[in-house]
Formats: C-alpha cells, structure tokens, sequence
C-alpha cells in the first residue's frame, strides 16, 4: 500500500467508532446544508413572480383574488401578505401587526431547522477530542503493559492515528459553524425584505378598503 493510500485509509478508519460517528455527522450536516441553502433563497421567501402579480391586483382593489392568490403560494411573502389581508376589516395597525407576527413565526420555524447546523458544530469537535482522549488513554495502558519498553516510533504513531479523530471533529465543526452564521444572516435579511415588499403592498390597500360597520337600521317609534 502506498503512502497516500495509507494515509487516506488511516483518515477513514483511525478514529474508530467516534470516527465513524463523525463521518456520519459530516453527511448529515452536508445534508442540511444544501438543504437550508435552497429553502433560504430570495426567489423562495421573496418571489417576484408573486410580487408583481399582486402588484396588478392590489392596487385595483381585487383583494378577494389577491388574498386566494397568497394563500396558495408557500413564499414568507405569500403568507405576510395573506396574513393582513385577513386583517383588513380591523384596519392597517391591525394588518400590520398580522405581517409581523407572521413573519416571525416563519422565521423561527427555519431558524430552528439552521439550528442543528449550530448544535453539530459544537458537538463535533468535543466528540473528536472524547476519540483522541480515549486512544492516547488505551495507548499509555499499552505501554503499561509492556513495562514501559514501548516503541517511541511505534507510540508515536499510536498517538498520531489516536489525533484524526480530533481532525475529523473540526472538520465537522468548521463548515458547519460557517454556514449556521451565513444561513441566519440571510434568513434576517431575506425576512426584512419579505416584510418591507409585504407593507408596500399592503400600503395599496390600506385601511380604506375595510367595509364600513354594520348598524342596525332603528325603525322610528309608533305613534301613540
């Protein structure tokens, strides 16, 4: 076996099972990833497909259609704006505290998804040091046994295999910490712009297309 190939199988199996389990968690966080960078996207939170199409509607007082037509796209906008427009009767003060708690009940739901991307990147590199701990521990338990003739370049290379699960742990850690801190400045960003577009839009309508209260017709009192 050649060098490269040796160092490269030591790379996959030298950290044992906590190496394995690290490998597992570089294709999970891979995953979410790529995953989390297609879902926080501009043309998904804040299509302007959907934009310019309720810019046509709005304006003409064609809520009814605006509102159905928000309601069946998933985008953070499409539920802001169907949000307050399920407000509009109780006027725009109304409809915009609707935008708001919206849009952040949608961003909490995907800052929890970009969360893990955190967790695994401060769990990694403690489960690479718990690898190479563990193997320096049953290194010197080694040497023990062997009354103390144990081979410098042999132990040596002992503890050197024992470090890639240290290697392993920030490899891990590092793209993943990354990406959680570009994920959550995006997903800050794209949510105000969803919440800005949302409020131009609704700025169409308004209050003024709230429907005038109902009173009940008083019906004159009958001669005595």
């Amino acid at each position: 076996m050649d060098e490269g190939t040796s160092y490269f199988h030591i790379l996959i199996t030298g950290g044992g099972t906590i190496g394995y389990i690290l490998w597992s968690l570089s294709l999970l966080t891979t995953t979410l990833i790529v995953r989390m960078l297609l879902r926080v996207r501009r043309a998904r939170l804040v299509p302007q497909r959907l934009r310019r199409q309720l810019l046509t509607l709005l304006p003409a007082r064609q809520v009814a259609q605006a509102m159905e037509m928000a309601s069946r796209d998933p985008s953070m906008l499409g539920g802001l704006v169907h949000a307050a427009l399920r407000e509009q009767g109780r006027g725009y003060a109304a409809m915009e505290q609707a935008m708001e708690e919206t849009a952040q009940q949608r961003s909490v739901v995907l800052m929890r998804q970009i969360e893990w991307l955190n967790i695994i990147g401060n769990v990694a590199p403690m489960l690479g040091l718990l690898g190479t701990v563990w193997g320096m521990i049953l290194a010197f338990f080694k040497i023990v046994e062997m009354g103390g003739m144990a081979n410098p370049s042999s132990l040596a290379g002992a503890i050197g295999v024992k470090l890639v699960s240290t290697l392993l742990g920030l490899v891990v850690a590092i793209p993943a910490m990354a990406c959680y801190a570009i994920l959550r400045n995006r997903l800050d960003e794209l949510t105000d712009q969803a919440l800005a577009a949302a409020q131009e839009l609704i700025g169409r309508v308004g209050a003024s297309d709230a429907p005038a209260p109902h009173h009940p017709r008083r019906e004159p009192p009958a001669s005595p």
